[in-house]
């Protein structure tokens, strides 16, 4: 059995991470830039791919709080995103909430390109400082 909750806090160039399975609440926040993106994505793709083979139930609402990241992270965000296209293509609805600065145009159009490659439901919600 894998683990019902990673919480990872934050750090200056890793985003703080937190998938609990009790609480349905799937996030990603920060900024993302690690020495080893890799390493640091490949147990958060694991751990949605045991979640996946555990047949999950509810629906997931997985939010994406970004403020930065590079391109390496943004080649293992859309490794996770793959993850949970397979999770909604299992049967589980998968949504994905991108929230952006409401004048953060890269952060903006990084979520637009993402949702034109994966095949979920993406809702694009802007705030401010």
């Amino acid at each position: 059995m894998f683990p019902e909750k990673i919480e990872l806090k934050g750090a200056q160039d890793t985003p703080g991470v937190i998938f609990d399975l009790e609480n349905n609440k799937f996030m990603i926040t920060g900024r993302s830039f690690p020495a080893d993106a890799d390493k640091f994505y490949q147990q958060l793709i694991k751990w949605l791919d045991d979640y996946k083979n555990s047949g999950p139930q509810e629906p997931i609402v997985f939010e994406v709080k970004m403020e930065y990241f590079n391109t390496a992270s943004a080649k293992l965000l859309l490794d996770t995103f793959f993850k949970l296209e397979d999770i909604n293509e299992s049967g589980t609805p998968v949504t994905i909430k991108w929230y952006s600065f409401e004048d953060d145009e890269d952060m903006i159009e990084a979520g637009e390109e993402f949702d034109e490659i994966v095949e979920l439901n993406f809702e694009f919600i802007e705030y401010e400082d």
